[in-house]
């Protein structure tokens, strides 16, 4: 309530703490596309044996966010980059830039590289500085890499309960669940491992990971993937859009949007399509591959308990031939798919 009130009252600059947020990203050797919040915030905190009060509060914490506008900031990556930028209204900062030096030469074997974030503000006398720097990773995939995975999370991977009556299961999964107790799919963790090391086990394959949700939940949804063990891969998610939102809506779904700018930044990368039959995940990926037919190897749906869309996704893919369209009721059957298609060993 406090900063509420300070925030009325301009308190832009009256900072209790900075907090820089850099969001696992993507891009080329010569291009990079970095994304970031900074916020007035703390770090989520959230720890295995919390009780069901703390994690109410970290949840609210959350959404109950505050921003940092006109945040003067600076990117350096090694001897390659050296860039500064602003936040926009509601904090976010992003670097968009082509450049001449090659971004990969510091590269992990996964084709990761790490850079610093710098907040270059002035500080108030009781303002602290959280991190200084922010250590940010970005993906450049390995140019022998044999092709890249595109994931959605939201009952995908993840057990959401989106197609639960009323979403009440997926209001308790998403509020009220501390992220090291959600539960991913049975065998997900190890198919996508499997992708991810290919034939060659040479772990290049990149894996990007979609969702709707909000960026407020990126610090909840990355720690779900590492605690569960899927391989490291950029994470998209959406801006969060209140009722009161004035702002025009895009032509295009965000997963449809992103999965386009995915294959637009890789021309030379074929692709797997992972997603679930809840949602709109099979009349988005099928659009695709019907646009990008000599890109896209197969899609794998995840067949959820819903009579109604899996009768509505079943005639959406019987007569879809362009591409392979697996409907698996679980990991092994995909993973089968992908062993006998030569995806995997």
């Amino acid at each position: 309530m406090r900063k509420r009130f300070k925030k009325v009252l301009g308190r832009y600059k009256n900072l209790d703490q900075v907090y820089i947020l850099p969001y696992r990203s993507y891009g080329t050797y010569s291009h990079l596309y970095i994304k970031g919040r900074v916020l007035d915030n703390e770090p989520l905190h959230i720890i295995k044996d919390q009780s069901l009060w703390k994690t109410i509060k970290n949840t609210w914490k959350q959404f109950d966010s505050f921003e940092i506008p006109d945040a003067k900031m600076q990117l350096i990556l090694r001897d390659k980059v050296n860039l500064t930028g602003t936040t926009n209204d509601e904090g976010y900062f992003i670097f968009d830039k082509t450049i001449e030096k090659n971004l990969a030469e510091h590269a992990d074997r996964e084709g990761w590289l790490e850079y610093e974030i710098y907040y270059k503000n002035n500080l108030a006398p009781k303002t602290e500085l959280l991190n200084d720097p922010a250590i940010g990773e970005f993906l450049v995939p390995q140019v022998d890499a044999e092709y890249g995975v595109i994931s959605d999370i939201d009952d995908t991977i993840l057990q959401t309960g989106v197609t639960s009556f009323l979403k009440l299961r997926l209001l308790k999964n998403s509020l009220l669940t501390n992220a090291y107790e959600r539960i991913s799919f049975k065998g997900a963790p190890g198919l996508y491992q499997k992708l991810h090391e290919g034939v060659k086990k040479e772990s290049k394959n990149p894996i990007f990971y979609l969702s709707n949700s909000p960026w407020n939940l990126y610090e909840y949804l990355k720690l779900f993937l590492d605690h569960n063990g899927f391989p490291k891969g950029p994470i998209l998610l959406r801006d969060f859009v209140t009722p009161f939102d004035r702002t025009l809506k895009p032509e295009k779904p965000h997963k449809q949007k992103e999965i386009t700018n995915i294959l637009k930044t890789y021309p030379d990368m074929k692709f797997i399509l992972i997603g679930d039959s809840g949602e709109h995940d099979a009349s988005i990926y099928t659009d695709i591959a019907a646009q990008y037919s000599d890109r896209i190897l197969a899609i794998y749906l995840r067949s959820v308990k819903h009579k109604k869309q899996m009768a509505r996704v079943r005639s959406l893919i019987d007569n879809f031939d362009t591409v392979p369209v697996l409907m698996a009721e679980n990991s092994t059957e995909a993973e089968k798919h992908a062993r006998e298609n030569g995806f995997i060993q």
